[in-house]
């Protein structure tokens, strides 16, 4: 089996789908922008993954195919690890490209050995479960009361758990929006909070022991990634777990240190920046080695969610399956929804990805093919 081909849709969805302000950093008057990478072969199993485009589909979409076609053409798809290495030392000589680049081709090589084998993706990975408890993460709202009616809605819809995302802008105003939502829902429906690293060190201190009082399972990304000094200190300093590292480069082998040295004490991935299933794995089993979970982030477009979801079901030190909400706002891009059932994500039976991907919508979607 051999490697024939590599299509890129570049895609603009427009951004009237969500409301303004929905995404700190995108004030709802940008289009989303994505890609859809598709591999063919000789033997006739073709595949496409979403990815991540940034700013710009068309610019991302030209980058991948310069960097991908020669390196794919004429490969066996099935190795895998060999094509993982060969991107690495491409990379690191010349290409340089953004930490969402690999994760399309890596799922697509995955996907194309799954639907050889007739198995779904997480069977064919090795299944450790097949459904995954699921929690409900917030976009940045405008008040307190959209916090708490959002929560209360996460919670009476039956799912596991639900994720504060808060506006960054005043420490104590992101206190009293965690402490009302506690107060809402009650003493035993599961929070975390996701502040998104606005904060100084003193401040992530702050939030992060009003946290442990209001019984927080754990706080992620108080402050940059990046900031290993920092983070130590504050995950040395809190009872309440901190997660992190999703958004360094280069996973596993930055996560490391990251875990040697409990930088923070449990680390981030995710198909879409941590290069894809391989990625995800690796980083996955070298957490699982230091006694640490590896809990899976969300991908924001439900057709790279869903291979979250395999992941989530064939790893055994992840929580739980992530999705933005309200999930009606994401769930373009497959023929059917994911099936998700009083909390409980269920995994799909049918090969490979085990949902067909909705090709009208991405073809009404697409601005330019390279």
């Amino acid at each position: 089996m051999r490697i024939t081909g590599l299509d890129i849709n570049c895609c603009r969805l427009d951004s009237s789908l969500l409301a303004a302000g929905a995404l700190n950093g995108h004030d709802g008057s940008r289009p989303i922008e994505f890609l859809v990478l598709s591999l063919q072969t000789d033997v006739g199993i073709d595949v496409a993954s979403f990815g991540f485009a940034g700013a710009s589909a068309v610019g991302s979409g030209h980058l991948a195919k310069a960097a991908f076609e020669p390196l794919l053409q004429g490969q066996n798809p099935l190795d895998r690890e060999k094509i993982w290495q060969q991107f690495r030392v491409a990379d690191r000589w010349w290409n340089h490209l953004p930490i969402y680049s690999y994760g399309p081709i890596d799922i697509c090589l995955w996907l194309i050995g799954a639907e050889a084998a007739g198995q779904p993706l997480y069977k064919y990975i090795g299944a450790h479960t097949d459904e995954v408890p699921t929690y409900c993460s917030s976009l940045v709202l405008p008040s307190i009361e959209a916090y708490c009616d959002e929560a209360r809605a996460v919670k009476q819809q039956g799912f596991k758990a639900y994720k504060i995302h808060p506006p960054g802008r005043d420490i104590s105003e992101d206190i009293e929006i965690h402490r009302a939502v506690r107060k809402e829902v009650g003493p035993d429906f599961t929070l975390m909070s996701d502040p998104v690293a606005p904060y100084s060190f003193d401040e992530a201190l702050r939030l992060g022991r009003e946290l442990e009082k209001l019984g927080y399972l754990w706080l992620e990304e108080p402050l940059a990634d990046e900031n290993a000094a920092a983070l130590r200190k504050l995950t040395a300093a809190l009872d309440i777990p901190i997660v992190g590292a999703e958004v360094l480069a280069k996973h596993p082998y930055s996560l490391a240190e990251y875990l040697s040295t409990n930088v923070v004490d449990s680390i981030r991935a995710d198909v879409s920046w941590s290069g894809g299933v391989t990625g995800v794995l690796k980083s996955a089993h070298l957490a699982e080695s230091f006694g640490a979970n590896c809990e899976l982030h969300s991908t924001i477009f439900h057709p790279l969610e869903l291979v979250n979801l395999h992941l989530c079901a064939a790893i055994s030190n992840n929580s739980y399956f992530e999705l933005l909400t309200p999930t009606t706002k994401f769930d373009f891009g497959l023929a059917t929804p994911i099936e998700i059932n009083q909390g409980m994500a269920k995994l799909p039976e049918k090969p490979g990805l085990g949902l067909e991907l909705d090709w009208s919508f991405i073809d009404n979607c697409t601005i330019a093919k390279v």
